[in-house]
């Protein structure tokens, strides 16, 4: 059994506890996520199945689309609606200061991530030291927001906004940047991932509709990987590919699927005009 899932989160799940749930429905223990989506959160959760797995670094890095929710006039540790309150503020922020400061969110940032986060400080999560009243040296990352859109308004303080970013961006800190941007306090009450790389919640299935599709709702690997370039080596390599050896290629364009006799072999690159498999995916 191998290919990838898409899935539509629901919410008060972690991530961990779908991917238990799928290795229970498919009967595998190989299966793992391809980035994490908080508990509270919906919507795409890539999942990988058996040597599909192995794909974990490569879905990692793809770009997201979120749909979130931010609520102005207070914030919590976590700063979402799941934390404790912290901090209040009577000045709530008019559609036309949020949508001016937006400005401001857009392109290469250096952000700094929640306290209750997965960052790994001196090899403790950031999130296990704040439960216990430490305050984690958390350190600014490089992220890249593309897109940041206000697309409605729910409530005199609540708004709903529409992010497009690179992967490893935190939406509660963008709620937390953007208030400090209008002079108010912020938290993140709902999030929803509409898309994960080429992976649209459209085109998702429930925990729920698993337990009757099971593996009929796997994408092939084949079908995964088919917008990345592909090349085809002939026959006589089969033998030396399967068995790693380096072969040459003039073509430089990476990473692409290498194919023999029309079966997958993998993720490669030839950066030194030499093939190199960087995720081996043949039976």
């Amino acid at each position: 059994m191998k290919g990838i899932l898409n899935i539509n989160k629901d919410s008060g799940l972690t991530s961990a506890a779908v991917v238990a749930k799928v290795r229970r429905i498919l009967g595998t223990r190989a299966v793992g996520h391809m980035g994490t989506l908080d508990p509270q959160g919906t919507g795409v959760l890539i999942i990988g199945v058996g040597k599909a797995t192995r794909l974990f670094d490569f879905y990692l890095k793809k770009d997201k689309q979120y749909i979130a929710d931010f609520d102005f006039g207070y914030t919590t540790d976590t700063l979402d609606g799941d934390g404790i309150i912290t901090d209040k503020t009577d000045v709530i922020p008019t559609k036309a200061a949020l949508v001016k400061a937006l400005k401001g969110l857009v392109g290469e940032l250096d952000q700094i991530p929640p306290q209750y986060s997965a960052k790994s400080i001196g090899g403790v999560r950031a999130y296990e030291l704040a439960r216990k009243g430490l305050t984690a040296d958390v350190k600014p990352a490089k992220i890249r927001v593309d897109k940041f859109e206000l697309i409605g308004q729910k409530s005199p303080t609540k708004y709903t906004f529409k992010i497009d970013c690179t992967s490893g961006t935190y939406i509660r800190s963008l709620c937390r940047d953007l208030a400090f941007a209008v002079g108010s306090l912020g938290c993140m009450t709902s999030i929803h991932r509409t898309r994960s790389g080429e992976f649209k919640d459209t085109d998702a299935v429930t925990v729920e509709q698993l337990e009757t599709l099971k593996d009929n709702a796997l994408i092939s690997v084949e079908q995964a990987l088919k917008k990345i370039p592909r090349i085809d080596f002939d026959l006589e390599f089969y033998q030396k590919i399967s068995n790693g050896v380096r072969i040459e290629t003039k073509k430089q364009i990476e990473p692409f699927t290498v194919y023999c006799n029309n079966e997958l072999f993998g993720i490669g690159n030839s950066s030194d005009g030499k093939l190199k498999i960087t995720t081996f995916l043949k039976d």
